[in-house]
């Protein structure tokens, strides 16, 4: 390691996008500008040695969820640190948290869980309804399937779902495209920002992927402890230390409904906010010097 540096963090990235992505680079310079080297590392390359680093920053493994298998055991055999932590990243890999955090108390949008054989017969009962359908462990729209139950053309869509997985079942909340799904993003469970995302015109898909936009917004305190409720919740289920979390809800009749609580790859929206780039480079060397430290007293005894 250069004298320059005191730390060494390897950003994990995917085959997709091998180097740090565009929205990370600010992040990465500014921990630089700590003392912190910065590498980004494909996490499935087997030439990686994880070993010469202090803890990995899990940014934009975007595959994971394809390789699901292979994910878990290389986060099992992973010889250093994780930021967030690896029991934090498994449970938050399978969405079966979302009625876990219902059970906490926590609004989400009514979720049911089916297995993909018997997706026919879950939905039986919701005929004439309109729905999503998507895999417990899933990113970015993948194997999703939009309809109404019962209707011939998304029955169809069902048949072409693996059967091998897990889904969530749940009813197609049109504010989603009417009025945006809101993004809040935590730091050491310290608000930072938040964005709302839109969709395409004629699309409800909110990715950029699919052509969705996201802009800045401020919201208020009401809808900031709504969603930090949700990390709280986690904490109560035994994930206290989270670094980073990223909120996904809608509002619906003046109620945040959340749909996700992201805590192992979510984009960040750091490209547009430096400052928020700057204050989760702070948030993270801290975590990394009293990593090293607590290292070096153990080594000690």
């Amino acid at each position: 390691m250069s004298n320059r540096f005191t730390h060494r963090l390897a950003i994990a990235t995917s085959s997709m996008i091998p180097e740090i992505h565009p929205d990370d680079a600010h992040l990465a310079a500014s921990l630089q500008s700590l003392g912190v080297e910065t590498i980004a590392c494909v996490w499935n390359d087997p030439a990686v040695d994880w070993s010469r680093y202090d803890a990995v920053l899990i940014r934009s493994t975007w595959d994971y969820f394809k390789h699901y298998a292979e994910f878990s055991a290389w986060l099992e055999r992973l010889p250093i640190p994780t930021i967030n932590p690896k029991a934090l990243v498994r449970w938050n890999s399978n969405k079966r948290y979302l009625p876990e955090l219902a059970a906490q108390g926590i609004d989400i949008i009514p979720t049911r869980i089916a297995a993909g054989a018997d997706l026919r017969q879950a939905l039986a009962p919701m005929s004439g309804q309109e729905v999503v359908v998507k895999p417990t462990i899933s990113g970015t729209a993948w194997h999703t399937a939009r309809g109404v139950a019962g209707d011939a053309a998304f029955e169809q869509a069902i048949a072409q779902l693996p059967a091998a997985f897990e889904y969530l079942i749940q009813p197609f909340v049109p504010e989603v495209v009417s009025a945006g799904e809101l993004s809040l993003l935590f730091f050491d469970g310290q608000f930072s920002h938040a964005v709302i995302k839109r969709a395409a015109a004629g699309d409800y898909r909110v990715q950029s992927d699919f052509g969705g936009t996201a802009e800045a917004i401020e919201p208020d305190a009401g809808l900031i402890a709504s969603a930090k409720r949700a990390i709280s919740a986690a904490g109560a289920l035994g994930h206290s230390d989270v670094a980073y979390a990223r909120v996904d809800g809608v509002l619906v009749d003046g109620s945040f409904l959340q749909m996700e609580l992201e805590m192992i790859e979510p984009f960040l929206h750091l490209g547009a906010r430096p400052d928020a780039a700057e204050r989760f480079a702070r948030h993270l060397h801290r975590r990394l010097a009293a990593q090293v430290r607590r290292s070096s007293e153990a080594e000690m005894k």
